[in-house]
């Protein structure tokens, strides 16, 4: 037997971890509510995830983004890496 967790999105259940069977295998389900945060892992969301990598960059990187990543107009033809 093995024990996995899910998320029901309100059609589908989706497993947290990958799920080693064959598609198309029937299986047996039991539904069991746990805690909101099984195994004591904090659930990041993609912000959370944003703010911890501490990007730095100058403060009109947002409004400015394609010029910092292809360079400016007149650069055009030089090949992008």
């Amino acid at each position: 037997m093995t024990k996995l967790y899910a998320t029901f999105d309100g059609e589908v259940f989706r497993p947290e971890e990958p799920v080693e069977l064959s598609p198309n295998t029937q299986v047996r389900i039991t539904v069991e509510l746990t805690e909101a945060n099984p195994g004591g892992k904090k659930r990041m969301s993609f912000l959370d995830t944003a703010r911890s990598l501490k990007l730095q960059g100058p403060p009109d990187w947002s409004s400015r983004f394609e010029e910092y990543l292809y360079g400016d107009a007149g650069d055009e033809a030089k090949p992008r890496e």
